[in-house]
């Protein structure tokens, strides 16, 4: 197989995972907007700590490994779980409500706290 086509298969399977990702990550918030009715984002805040805890887990399983089904889960499917422009939408939503504590937290703590679960991942998945 060339190297056009074989680029060209990883592209659609990769947006595949990422409409999948996407498809989750809207499930995942509107269940917990549902259930847990609050002005703090939430639903947006769990996807991100756990879609950061199974890539570092992925990662940490394959160590390094490049193959098609790595690409597909990592940059397709948790790429599209995950989604640090809602973060940031979420945060400016709040700064404009006047929430700045509450802004400062979501914010900081998104930050923090996936790169931890990131870290967590990559620790148990090369253990």
């Amino acid at each position: 197989m060339n190297q056009v086509w074989e680029d060209a298969v990883a592209i659609g399977w990769v947006s595949l995972g990422g409409g999948v990702g996407a498809a989750l990550r809207y499930a995942v918030d509107r269940t917990v907007s549902t259930r847990w009715r609050t002005r703090f984002p939430l639903g947006t805040f769990l996807v991100n700590l756990s879609g950061s805890l199974l890539l570092g887990l992925v990662l940490g399983l394959v160590a390094g490994g490049g193959s098609l089904a790595v690409t597909l889960v990592t940059t397709g499917l948790l790429a599209g779980y995950t989604t640090f422009s809602t973060a940031s939408v979420d945060a400016v939503r709040l700064l404009r409500e006047s929430r700045y504590v509450m802004a400062l937290t979501y914010g900081l703590g998104t930050l923090l706290m996936t790169v931890l679960a990131a870290l967590v991942g990559l620790w148990i998945g090369s253990a």
